[in-house]
């Protein structure tokens, strides 16, 4: 039994990280405009402001396509252990409690073997409602990935929104150790805390990807299509974003340092300083200078990118799991 867990968690681990691999090579453009608009000060209308197709115009002009995969390095160094980290822990609960991993729940079994019923515990509760495990679950597994990974992301968001008038950092290595020297340890876990905030993301998400696939399986013991996969991680990863989209934006805020308060200026008109740097803060500053609307940048590019990344990752994984637990001929 134990050597059976540990072969699931191995496989989760490694189709976990293949799925992340596939998905950040894929996206990584779309990565890089989402986060130059969630760092931009500027609103629609003020000089300054840039949009999708200007951000694309100026990065290619003058980066040329090498700059819009710049960041690629961190991000793959952050997907490879996010994923494998989420994907062991999430199907990890998941088989503690008696229900198979992702890439086996599909296979058509059609029984759920739950451990037995205790007279006072949690057990029923699991067996009854399926979907509290699941929240669970992702809960769990989003706050530890997060927590391990945090200045992967944070190097990852400096990469991309670095300016053509700052000192370039070289690679990963020498952004993670600019990072230490001007700014300390600290700086690698800025922005943990709305990161955090966002487990509520996949809190929603994968929930709701294992009722649709429910869903779609009805009665059929056959495993699921292809299409039926990607539609059902499509669905499900589009009504996460919209719902904790505005997280993602005060999280880039805080990694970059891109205060949405820097032009404040007193009755006198010198310039205000201003040190605090909490989340509630700047979700307020963000609100009083840039609008409600501020706190949805990057949203529609955000979608473009997150719903086929989301939709490649889970059938990549799915297939994985499928073919990593398959009986060896």
């Amino acid at each position: 039994m134990q050597s059976g867990k540990k072969k699931w968690t191995a496989n989760s681990m490694i189709a976990g990280a293949g799925g992340g691999l596939v998905a950040s090579i894929a996206t990584c453009p779309l990565d890089v405009v989402k986060t130059k608009l969630q760092a931009q000060r500027a609103v629609l209308g003020q000089p300054g402001y840039e949009g999708v197709l200007d951000i694309v115009k100026n990065t290619l002009r003058h980066d040329g396509i090498r700059g819009m995969y710049r960041g690629l390095g961190p991000t793959i160094l952050g997907y490879l252990p996010t994923w494998a980290i989420y994907f062991a822990v999430y199907d990890g609960i998941k088989t503690r409690f008696g229900e198979p991993p992702l890439g086996e729940a599909q296979r058509g079994s059609g029984r759920t073997i739950y451990p037995a019923a205790q007279p006072k515990g949690y057990q029923p509760v699991m067996r009854d409602h399926p979907w509290t495990l699941h929240i669970l679950s992702a809960m769990i597994a989003g706050a530890t990935s997060t927590t391990c990974t945090n200045p992967l992301w944070v190097i990852k968001t400096r990469f991309m929104t670095q300016s053509r008038r700052e000192v370039r950092y070289q690679h990963t290595f020498d952004a993670a150790m600019t990072i230490y020297r001007t700014e300390g340890l600290r700086a690698f876990y800025r922005g943990l805390l709305p990161s955090l905030f966002g487990i509520t993301h996949v809190a929603v998400q994968f929930p709701l990807y294992e009722q649709l696939k429910v869903w779609a399986q009805g009665d059929s013991t056959a495993p699921l299509r292809s299409d039926t996969i990607l539609l059902c991680s499509a669905i499900a990863k589009m009504t996460a974003s919209i719902a904790t989209y505005p997280h993602e934006v005060v999280r880039t805020r805080l990694q970059t340092l891109r205060l949405p308060i820097a032009e404040d200026m007193s009755s006198d008109g010198m310039i205000k300083r201003h040190t605090r740097r909490g989340i509630i803060y700047i979700t307020r500053k963000i609100i009083q200078k840039e609008g409600w609307s501020g706190l949805y940048k990057g949203l529609s590019i955000n979608l473009f990118r997150t719903v086929p990344n989301s939709a490649v990752t889970l059938l990549t994984y799915e297939l994985l799991m499928q073919h990593l637990s398959s009986p060896k001929q």
